[in-house]
């Protein structure tokens, strides 16, 4: 099983990885920073200088429809912000 579920691509990580170098995952929740460092750089063939990661809570949601009230919870989930040496980067798309 892969630590890495799929990378974040989004206006604001976007933004962080072209001016500041640093590219956003969303991971396994148990996984390790050094496992996620690990990954990283296997998968992509760069060197991780910095890495920080966040646990988001999953948050309830209802919604009102003919048949009544339905509701819910979305899934917790777990973001890594990794930053890479000076002068590398990953390109998320070329394999497209």
């Amino acid at each position: 099983m892969s630590v890495l579920k799929k990378p974040l691509i989004t206006e604001k990580s976007t933004a962080h990885s072209e001016k500041l170098g640093q590219y956003g995952f969303l991971v396994e929740k148990t996984a390790s920073k050094p496992e996620i460092i690990k990954a990283i750089e296997k998968m992509y063939a760069v060197n991780v200088t910095g890495i920080s990661t966040m646990v988001y809570a999953g948050k309830a949601k209802s919604r009102f429809t003919k048949k009544g009230l339905f509701e819910g919870k979305k899934p917790s989930y777990k973001k890594a912000f990794v930053t890479l040496k000076e002068g590398q980067s990953i390109d998320f798309f070329q394999n497209i």
